[in-house]
């Protein structure tokens, strides 16, 4: 699960990570306990709704998990860890017979990151496998994602910092046409995924605990294990940059919460499980390096530990998730975190923006890291790449965090202002009544 389909240069338009849902504050959620959720913008993008209750009557407020919703930050910053190695040129490419001690520990902060996509996919299915289908939601996911592609696209065209890219019709189509031109390969993934979510959403809900073993254990081996085991790339494997891949974890989500995972009792066990396969995804690649050095062989796969739907990266994920979810988080703590937790979609939406995508990182210090990295000993090197990834990090999460926060702001006013023109009013009317025609019994 590389940050650039097995490539740490800027290759293609597409950045490589992305986002995932939560709900309730300070409760240690128990895996596999269906609590009933109402979903909270799945890719982190999850607004403070509300699961309305089908008598009729007040509607009772659900409070998001405050630790799952940590989780979703963590992996946001994970997200941009990968993106900053990956786009800033911090990662040695792996053919070359020589590589520096700071170099490697690039690579290893890279397999410990390298789970955050399945993070989100996760938690996704973990939420969305209890709710309801939403065409309201959807077209509030679609003007937001569309918000920030023309907006920021324009500017990084207009202002001249846009690196790598052309402005060119194929951009303005991207910047006008988001999800079907891929600018953001993850949303489009899953704006199709919670397309399906009224018949995936309900097969996960309704299967017997025996249909839903026997289906997801299908699609992992045909879409996970037999890409991981084999030494040869396969036509159907996409690396996991797609839907089907997200509808896997999806399907693997929905079933971690109606019947549980009771293989480890321990957030311990949990950790040591992601530990160990980040690890493994580490070995791996350097194992395989030595083939290539050796042989000449496997170039095409010398990344295959760091594709998304490789069985380590998808096993740290659930390791993660499994951890995170023993955590238990105080009352003050948790209204922090599911304050900023909301806003952390607006944090991938900024930073992947095809007008910004290959710029940030040399705003932020990704040259000068490189060159500490090759001149500099063994210690300062990794000093200067961790805290400079560090700081990288952070200042890309606030300024996502403050920009994302700025525009549901003004979306709440327009959306409030426009409810006085009779034709939006009796549009807005319809779509709830839409949304109220798939709610769940």
């Amino acid at each position: 699960m590389k940050t650039e389909r097995g490539t740490s240069t800027a290759e293609t338009e597409k950045e490589k990570k992305a986002p995932g849902a939560a709900e309730t504050a300070g409760k240690r959620p128990q895996l596999g306990t269906a609590e009933v959720s109402e979903e909270k913008s799945q890719t982190g993008a999850a607004e403070v709704s509300e699961e309305k209750s089908q008598t009729g009557a007040a509607a009772t407020d659900k409070k998001r998990m405050a630790n799952l919703e940590l989780l979703r930050c963590v992996a946001m910053m994970m997200v941009v860890v990968l993106h900053y190695l990956g786009k800033g040129n911090l990662l040695t490419d792996l053919t070359e017979e020589s590589i520096r001690g700071p170099q490697l520990a690039a690579w290893l902060l890279e397999s410990f990151c390298i789970v955050a996509v399945n993070v989100y996919m996760f938690l996704s299915g973990y939420f969305l496998s209890r709710s309801s289908f939403r065409p309201g939601r959807l077209i509030q996911l679609w003007l937001q994602i569309w918000v920030y592609s023309v907006a920021f696209g324009l500017a990084g065209a207009l202002s001249g910092v846009m690196a790598e890219t052309e402005f060119d019709i194929h951009y303005i189509l991207t910047l006008l046409f988001p999800v079907s031109m891929e600018h953001y390969w993850f949303m489009t993934a899953y704006v199709f995924l919670y397309l399906l979510l009224p018949l995936a959403g309900t097969a996960a809900e309704k299967l017997t605990k025996r249909q839903l073993q026997v289906t997801v254990s299908f699609l992992l081996f045909a879409f996970c294990i037999l890409k991981s085991i084999l030494p040869v790339r396969l036509e159907t494997d996409k690396q996991g940059y797609d839907c089907i891949w997200y509808l896997c974890v999806f399907l693997a989500a929905a079933y971690v919460r109606r019947f549980g995972l009771p293989v480890l009792k321990k957030g311990r066990s949990w950790l040591l499980l992601y530990a160990g396969c980040c690890l493994g995804i580490f070995a791996g690649t350097m194992g395989l390096r030595q083939v290539y050095l050796h042989t000449g062989s496997l170039k095409r796969i010398i990344k295959l530990f760091l594709e998304y739907n490789h069985i380590l990266p998808f096993l740290g994920a659930v390791g993660l998730f499994g951890a995170f979810s023993r955590i238990r988080i105080g009352e003050r703590t948790a209204r922090f975190i599911n304050r900023i937790a909301p806003c952390t979609l607006g944090v991938y939406l900024l930073h992947e923006n095809i007008g910004l995508r290959y710029t940030w990182q040399s705003w932020l210090g990704a040259e000068r890291v490189a060159a500490g990295m090759a001149e500099s000993n063994v210690w300062s090197g990794t000093a200067g790449l961790l805290l400079g990834t560090a700081g990288a990090v952070a200042a890309v999460f606030i300024c996502g965090i403050l920009v994302e926060t700025g525009r549901q702001k003004v979306f709440c006013v327009l959306h409030k202002g426009l409810l006085g023109i009779p034709p939006y009013r009796r549009l807005a009317e319809k779509v709830r009544a839409v949304d109220g025609a798939f709610r769940r019994q």
